[in-house]
């Protein structure tokens, strides 16, 4: 499966939540993660998506790993069954 039709499937679920799965783009800031998620409550969780077995280029890595020290969650997605896992967590967090 392509990145692209994996980001529109990632995009479809996770509106299916109420959040909204924006693109993020930080110019001057090459690495960001593809999306940020705004969830209901003024949560915030960021996504970059890859096609399945795609990796993290080293600045990505470096990227996640600053996010998450920031106290950010950050996922790295490349699979549908990511994509429902990530949603049913965030579906838990609303309920």
């Amino acid at each position: 499966m392509l990145e692209k039709r994996l980001e529109a499937k990632f995009c479809k679920r996770i509106a299916r939540t109420g959040s909204l799965p924006l693109k993020f783009v930080s110019p001057g800031q090459a690495g960001v993660p593809d999306r940020i998620i705004l969830i209901p409550g003024g949560r915030v969780r960021f996504a970059e998506l890859k096609k399945p077995g795609g990796k993290l280029r080293p600045l990505q890595v470096h990227t996640v790993k600053r996010f998450r020290k920031l106290g950010f969650i950050v996922h790295v997605v490349d699979s549908t069954e990511k994509i429902e896992c990530i949603a049913r967590e965030i579906e838990e967090e609303l309920s």
